[in-house]
């Protein structure tokens, strides 16, 4: 059996030509462009609780750094560099090949040199820090929204909330909404060309990762006003024969709460709404235009139904400490 340093070298020691020193030492040494700021984000996924036993390795290997990316994303960061970390309760080289190979396609996808990190035995636990790189004054931060300020998503959020219970059973989606649904789930696609077009035009920005209320709700409270999201103007999920009241309520759910979407929620002045079409145009990615900043208590969001009356959601988000709050 090949030990701690053999699997290393075997699977995860791969040229890194960006930086001065890549893994092998006990740090990686890193030379940032001139003029840039740092950007730099650690996210962590845990088996029983963001991903399935079962879950194909080299998707989970994606999905690794992907979510790290779209932290970067958000901010309107280039992604430069990530290491792991990883625990495991036993060696399983098949597994260990197939994470490998989905979490260097991913690095390679987005440009990113794999510099480090650190393997242990323990609880299947994966650990990656991101860094990248922004002109300085020029990140998309949470604390820059102003009321009358349009609000935007990317993509379709709820399709991944989706693909977890098409996966545990709980509902029968309609062709083709399965293989949509589990895709979205377990091969996320960090929005980071998004965020760099951003840059300039958004007054503030989020990956929408613990739910769209509740991550629209952290834009609200950090730049101290709240939000109106009007359901009209919501992106669309599965329709057809199948799409029946109970899973037209589930899908709802999922897309306003159901998280792990790592699409980009953000605002906007209202005049630079044509530049934003433009952006969905050029990068072939749809954009909706689904509420408004507006002066109340910070971070309260409230959903209006079509005659524009408040509607209301138990739960608006996901908290690892308390699943069932209320955001």
């Amino acid at each position: 059996m090949a030990g701690e340093f053999a699997l290393i070298a075997k699977y995860f020691a791969r040229p890194t030509p960006s930086a001065v020193l890549g893994p092998g030492d006990d740090c990686a040494l890193l030379q940032p462009s001139p003029g840039k700021q740092l950007a730099v984000t650690t996210d962590m996924l845990v088996a029983g609780t963001h991903f399935l036993p079962g879950t194909d390795p080299k998707n989970l290997g994606w999905k690794a750094l992907a979510v790290n990316l779209s932290d970067l994303a958000a901010m309107g960061a280039k992604p430069r560099w990530v290491t792991l970390a990883g625990a495991m309760p036993a060696v399983d080289e098949a597994w260990i090949a197939g994470f490998a190979a989905g979490f260097f396609a991913c690095a390679a996808e987005y440009g990113v040199d794999v510099v480090g990190g650190d393997t242990t035995k323990g609880p299947l636990n994966l650990c990656v820090t991101a860094l990248g790189e922004i002109e300085p004054g020029q990140a998309l931060r949470r604390d820059g929204a102003r009321v009358g300020d349009q609000v935007w998503v990317s993509g379709r959020p709820g399709l991944a909330s989706l693909g977890l219970a098409q996966l545990q059973g709980r509902i029968n989606l309609p062709e083709p909404w399965p293989r949509l649904c589990i895709a979205a789930l377990e091969k996320p696609r960090p929005r980071v060309a998004l965020g760099q077009a951003l840059v300039g035009i958004a007054t503030a920005a989020i990956d929408v990762s613990d739910g769209l209320l509740a991550d629209l709700g952290h834009i609200g409270e950090r730049s101290n006003c709240a939000a109106v999201v009007k359901l009209v103007q919501l992106p669309y999920l599965p329709k057809g024969e199948s799409y029946n009241a109970e899973l037209r309520c589930l899908a709802l759910e999922c897309l306003l709460a159901g998280g792990d979407d790592y699409e980009l929620c953000f605002t906007a002045p209202g005049q630079l709404s044509l530049a934003i079409a433009q952006i969905a145009a050029r990068l072939e990615l749809p954009l909706w235009n689904i509420g408004e900043m507006v002066a109340g208590a910070p971070g309260e969001v409230t959903v209006l139904d079509p005659d524009g009356l408040p509607v209301s959601f138990a739960q608006h988000g996901y908290d690892h400490f308390e699943p069932a709050a209320q955001s």
